[in-house]
């Protein structure tokens, strides 16, 4: 957990560091660059800037003199509720900006260098997420599915079975469907041996062929053909051969019916032919050519994910107060990953490497997350600053073809109701995200 901290603050840090390098290439003034939110552990001025670390690591800001430009000369002056809120917060934007200033304040300078300073950040992360996503699949390997055998139970438990968690769950009675039992009711019956077992196999054995038919030994097509095979064989012989401590050998086994997971996701199950054997799993090292479509793959998957934040809030506010089991395809805060982080490196059946990979990975999936939420169009994220400076320049542009005075820089005072609305909701979801990670969180393994 803490190297996973250290991991996030670096990433928090190398984001302010884009907005800064290119807003000071620009000229303008940054009074400040804070890793942090909260009260100040840390601080040292250096030349006209501030650089420190605050007590809650879980984001950071640079301030940039005159992110707010001055009211516009045609306002209106009646005063209102809401017009006094943004003269305010204009106001305190404005006290920053000093006499000698002069064109370094931010909305002063060119719509597209404003744009390159707001960019800059996310764009951090964006590199950030490429060098892990290319260190991981190419230095350590994703893993795939072999066609080696990791595990043999000893009996058959149906999909979702209740007796799962059981210290021996084969001593405990159960119905067809799963349902825990008494012992000599109707359809209550302890759970069949497993075929695997009955028939010999053991972990560490490599299928080889199924009924003289050879398997693929490449990484996941491999255990999909024995998958398939035992699937349609119900009550059907298969006759395996196996290799095992480097002997070949031939093994009978005869698949039973039996309810089973028929997605990765364990929504989908059905009745299919069951030996009951896990495959085992190598780290496959990714040459430098595929990452680009792994990369594709992962930017697809994020904003699937991001999109789909909304219609999943529902389950996490039950998950959290109602006691509905946590969805782990749902919203993770950083408490949560920074679990899921612990747990892995706890996790006794993972090699040092494959515990380092695993670690990288977080970190590139967590910045590529940065990356494309700090993208989005909505103040005050670094997106709805990019979306202001492009507005203005089309605004422009429109009014010189209308042969019109240009009419200046956006006013972007006027979104901060918005700007405190969105807050208020993204603070609300991050208290949310707190408690169901510490309350039910979503575990490793």
């Amino acid at each position: 957990m803490v190297l996973f901290a250290l991991g996030l603050m670096f990433s928090i840090a190398f984001h302010e560091a884009g907005h800064f390098w290119w807003a000071r290439k620009f000229g303008m003034r940054v009074p400040q660059f804070m890793v942090g939110f909260g009260p100040t552990v840390f601080s040292r001025r250096r030349g006209e800037t501030e650089y420190g670390i605050k007590a809650i690591p879980l984001g950071g800001y640079i301030r940039i003199v005159g992110m707010i430009p001055p009211a516009e000369e045609n306002e209106s002056k009646r005063a209102t509720r809401m017009r006094t809120f943004i003269a305010e917060v204009r106001g305190q934007a404005l006290d920053d900006v000093l006499p000698s200033d002069g064109d370094r304040v931010f909305y002063k300078k060119p719509w597209w260098q404003r744009v390159i300073v707001m960019f800059a950040g996310p764009f951090h992360n964006l590199v950030l997420a490429v060098v892990f996503f290319t260190v991981f699949l190419v230095g350590f390997g994703v893993p795939e599915i072999t066609t080696t055998i990791a595990r043999v139970p000893d009996c058959v438990l149906p999909a979702g079975a209740a007796s799962a968690g059981a210290k021996d769950p084969c001593s405990v009675p159960i119905t067809p469907q799963g349902e825990r039992c008494e012992a000599g009711g109707a359809d209550c019956a302890l759970p069949v041996p497993s075929p695997a077992a009955q028939a010999g196999l053991r972990p560490g054995d490599t299928i080889l062929a199924i009924d003289g038919d050879p398997v693929s030994q490449e990484p996941t097509e491999g255990w999909d053909e024995v998958q398939d095979a035992i699937r349609v064989s119900a009550g059907v012989p298969l006759e395996l051969t196996v290799r095992r401590d480097g002997e070949e050998r031939q093994l009978t086994v005869t698949p039973i019916e039996n309810l089973a997971y028929l997605s990765d996701d364990g929504e989908k199950t059905g009745v299919v032919g069951f030996v009951g054997i896990s495959p085992a799993d190598r780290q496959v090292r990714q040459s430098i050519t595929e990452v680009p479509a792994q990369l594709g793959s992962m930017v697809v998957q994020s904003v699937q994910r991001l999109a789909e934040i909304p219609e999943r809030v529902p389950q996490l506010f039950r998950a959290t107060f109602l006691g509905e089991e946590r969805d782990p395809m749902g919203p993770i805060g950083v408490v949560g990953v920074s679990r899921i982080s612990g747990d892995v490196f706890a996790f006794d059946k993972f090699s040092v490497g494959q515990k380092i990979g695993y670690f990288i990975s977080l970190l590139a999936g967590m910045n590529l997350v940065l990356f494309l939420f700090n993208l989005l169009p909505i103040y005050p994220l670094d997106g709805g600053h990019v979306a202001g400076a492009l507005y203005e320049k089309a605004r422009s542009s429109v009014a010189r073809l209308r042969g019109r005075p240009d009419p200046g820089p956006f006013d972007i005072a006027r979104l901060m109701p918005v700007a405190y609305a969105v807050a208020g909701v993204f603070l609300a979801l991050s208290v949310l995200l707190f408690v169901a990670d510490i309350i039910n969180p979503v575990r490793f393994g």
